[in-house]
């Protein structure tokens, strides 16, 4: 069961209000805030379509580039030794620290049964 739905690439949160009686959601991923919401499961995601579609003639109307969802760089902290064992490791086996962090990454999300979308 997914809780989420996806439009044009990107990603929407499902949530109920049970003191309004609504359902509600926000984009994911972005830095601008994005919402929706709906009293039914239809209205949500036509809603949701319409949010999305609203932005990205936002973007386009006023020269703006729509906020990607992932850029494909993030800050990963860990232990000093952890850091110092991963680079080791890696410049061993003749791979940047980089690709070492991607193919780890990559092999428990495999583990996980969670698939990488191209």
């Amino acid at each position: 069961m997914k809780n989420y739905m996806e439009y044009k690439g990107y990603r929407g949160t499902i949530s109920y209000c049970g003191e309004d009686r609504i359902l509600y959601g926000k984009v994911l991923g972005t830095k601008d805030s994005i919402s929706y919401e709906g009293e039914s499961v239809s209205e949500l995601e036509s809603d949701f379509h319409a949010a999305v579609d609203d932005y990205l003639e936002v973007c386009k109307e006023t020269g703006k580039s729509p906020s990607k969802e992932f850029k494909g760089s993030f800050n990963v902290r860990v232990t000093p030794e952890l850091h110092r064992s991963a680079y080791f490791y890696a410049h061993e086996n003749g791979l940047t620290l980089n690709e070492l962090m991607s193919r780890s990454l990559k092999n428990y999300l495999d583990e996980k049964n969670i698939h990488v979308q191209a």
